[in-house]
């Protein structure tokens, strides 16, 4: 579990966050966007790496202004990792426990924000 979270992290302290606030992934040799170069308007996960980016430089404001739910997706890989790392040092069950989180309802909650996210960056998309 602290691997699984500190991995984007780790990545994201690797990268230099965009300023446009999507298109940070192209730093890892992957290809710009073909949404926003089909349409010109971003696609459910546009600025999500750039979210994680600035967070994992410390920008929190800057993480959620590129992508609410990338931010989120950032904190909560970070709390992965703290609780991997305790259930690691003290034998604690985090990792069971956190398995219980992602059932029923919990599926619906994440769509929805990341819904809500996309239609942020519908919103707020610069091209």
């Amino acid at each position: 579990m602290a691997l699984v979270g500190l991995g984007p992290l780790l990545v994201g302290a690797g990268l230099t966050p965009s300023a446009d606030g999507h298109g940070t992934h192209t730093q890892m040799g992957l290809p710009s966007c073909g949404w926003v170069m089909a349409f010109d308007k971003p696609c459910p996960t546009c600025g999500m790496t750039t979210a994680v980016t600035h967070t994992a430089h410390g920008d929190l404001v800057g993480g959620f202004l590129a992508q609410p739910a990338g931010f989120a997706f950032a904190l909560l890989a970070s709390v992965a990792f703290w609780c991997g790392l305790h259930g690691l040092v003290s034998g604690a069950g985090t990792v069971k426990m956190a398995g219980g989180l992602f059932k029923g309802r919990t599926w619906w909650i994440i769509g929805g924000i990341l819904l809500a996210a996309w239609a942020y960056k519908l919103v707020t998309f610069g091209g």
